[in-house]
């Protein structure tokens, strides 16, 4: 099947005399609608029917110019069990065809538990032409969890081989090529694996000559740390792994601040990505989930796991890893689970996908629906380099553990993080038709704002994307966008940045049903300070992009700061009916000012 997204009917210079026929429309369209699909997103991809969660086997065959997706699936039922993996091509990461079936399935001794997220690579295990191999997880015992002493061979590495551009998958008929965990270590888990290209792996003792080309597999080392065992691979045969060491050892639920995060007990899909900047220097990243996190209060209504990011550096000798921590972020500070990533070689950058998960929705809603988890909007994973840092708006740079801080002068700094970003491929989402734009507008205070006249876009539908720039001012308490929700606007989604607290805040509307958990969302973030060439200071502006597709929201504030979240609304609620830019302030004069923002209404993939 092909996502499409709601497209308006009216450009947008026609919007005040065709807004009462388009939300006619739509309120037929929501009559027809069963309960299923009511929260259902349009360009999110979602699984056929039934459960869905990891993204895997994530590439691009430049033989038929296409990119591949799987994902962990159910099709049997709308709850966890009976993985296989779905699976999905896409000539632009837009438009996607969703195989009805699945392209694995747990059949044989050795997966008949389950097919667990792997990897993809665009070439053979022995090197022939047009086919394409997928590395996943085979299991053949359950229950298989962190808190739960491992059984060897519970899992274990497979492969299969695509010739037909992924329509149908053959298994290797000496599967497993890899039986069980290293037999010297006492591991929490052991799966997931990953392939990517380290120079460093040339240097190694044991690795396979010649070859950069490592694997990952991760898991933990059980009363001791998260980690990912590193292993040298053939690049002229896939099917041999050589095991190396631990890739690092950070002890067990290491939390540097709150700006990296809980790193748990164990991980899980845990991805190689070495970036490079326009300057031409690299660092090091991993992303993984990591399991087990202590922090009570974040994770009471959810399951104690976080999406990370870490920096590394490699080591030349180590008793206990082949690398170790630099400094570490959060990738996502909402919902969002399992990211895994390829390399482009179309766009030369690292595209991640995440599993968006279900678990703000109590089980019998979930069961309603039929369907249950969705897949991020893609993002660009890149290292963004920050020169003539000055300060931040309130931490010392030395306190902001997500950043690497090399000190160029006695007052200025060059910094360094992990970005992330929308795929600017996007845009094709775009309706030009609905384009709505203000700029450089002051925002009085939020209590003398809220009329009619206040800075707003006005939209109709419930796929939407904004792109919005502030600055803000050393009075302002806070700054940010309200979406107000269904005709009566008496539901709001808050968007906004807590200066004093370096902290942006996503509050959800209270839901219909009070099982439904819309706590708030919250992330750290601050904006820092430059020194221009003229010797004058200046702060960086406020930028906030968000996506809102049906029930979930995806915000990227700087490229730094991501959170995601679903929001649950009823029939009557789900459009949204306007969003007003607001900031407070302890001053007369205006606490910020919108310097621009523009808005696509009716967000979709072209037919």
């Amino acid at each position: 099947m092909t996502l499409t997204g709601v497209r308006p009917l009216y450009p947008s210079s026609h919007r005040s005399s065709s807004s009462d026929v388009r939300s006619d429309v739509m309120e037929r369209k929501d009559r027809h609608l069963d309960d299923a699909q009511r929260c259902r997103p349009s360009y999110h991809i979602t699984a056929p029917r039934g459960w869905l969660n990891d993204p895997c086997g994530l590439g691009y065959d430049p033989t038929a110019g296409l990119y591949h997706l799987s994902f962990q699936w159910n099709p049997k039922g709308n709850d966890w069990g009976n993985i296989s993996w779905g699976h999905g091509v896409s000539k632009d990461l837009l438009a996607w065809e969703i195989f009805p079936e699945p392209c694995l399935e747990p059949t044989t001794a050795y997966d008949h538990c389950g097919i667990f997220t792997g990897c993809l690579r665009p070439t053979a295990v022995n090197g022939a032409p047009h086919t394409l191999t997928v590395v996943y997880t085979s299991v053949k015992r359950l229950p298989i969890h962190y808190t739960l002493p491992y059984v060897p061979g519970s899992e274990s590495v497979s492969m299969a081989t695509s010739q037909d551009q992924g329509l149908t998958w053959q298994r290797l008929d000496c599967n497993p090529v890899l039986l069980r965990p290293p037999e010297t270590v006492t591991v929490t888990g052991w799966r997931d694996p990953f392939i990517g290209r380290w120079q460093f792996m040339l240097q190694q003792p044991g690795a396979f000559q010649s070859s950069d080309l490592c694997g990952l597999i991760s898991g933990g080392i059980a009363g001791k740390t998260p980690t990912a065992f590193v292993y040298s691979i053939n690049p002229h045969d896939l099917r041999q792994w050589n095991y190396l060491g631990l890739l690092v050892h950070v002890g067990l639920n290491f939390q540097p601040s709150r700006w990296s995060g809980d790193l748990g007990v164990n991980w899980e899909v845990v991805n190689w990505v070495p970036l490079t900047d326009d300057e031409k220097t690299t660092r090091y990243f991993i992303i993984m989930g990591a399991e087990g996190c202590l922090d009570s209060r974040k994770y009471v209504k959810r399951t104690p796991r976080a999406q990370l990011w870490m920096s590394i550096k490699p080591c030349s000798s180590a008793a206990d890893a082949l690398a170790t921590y630099a400094f570490s972020g959060i990738f996502d500070h909402g919902c969002c689970y399992a990211a895994n990533s390829f390399w482009d070689p179309i766009t030369a950058q690292q595209i991640v996908y995440c599993w968006i998960t279900e678990e703000d929705l109590p089980d019998d809603l979930r069961h309603q629906q039929g369907w249950s988890g969705m897949l991020s909007i893609p993002r660009v994973a890149k290292l963004i380099t920050l020169h003539r840092v000055r300060r931040a708006r309130h931490s010392e740079l030395s306190a902001i553990t997500s950043i690497e801080t090399q000190r160029v002068t006695q007052q200025t700094s060059t910094i360094r993080t992990l970005g992330i970003q929308p795929d600017p491929r996007l845009e094709g989402l775009r309706n030009e038709r609905c384009k709505m734009h203000v700029d450089n507008l002051p925002l009085e205070n939020r209590r003398d704002g809220d009329s009619l006249s206040s800075p707003h876009l006005s939209l109709i539908t419930s796929t939407w994307e904004v792109l919005a720039e502030f600055s803000v001012s050393n009075q302002c308490s806070a700054v940010g966008m309200e979406i107000k929700h269904g005709d009566d606007m008496q539901h709001r989604t808050i968007l906004y940045w807590e200066p004093s607290r370096e902290t942006f805040i996503v509050q959800r509307p209270l839901p219909h049903d009070s099982r439904i958990n819309h706590d708030p969302e919250s992330a750290p973030h601050t904006l820092f300070t430059f020194k221009t060439l003229s010797g004058e200071e200046r702060e960086e502006t406020l930028q906030i992009h968000a996506f809102w597709d049906t029930s979930v929201l995806e915000v990227f504030v700087n490229e730094r700061t991501v959170i995601s979240t679903r929001i649950y609304l009823l029939p009557n609620q789900a459009r949204c009916s306007r969003l007003r830019f607001f900031a407070e302030g302890k001053s007369d004069s205006p606490p910020a000012v919108l310097l621009q923002a523009s808005g696509w209404d009716g967000l979709g993939v072209s037919q």
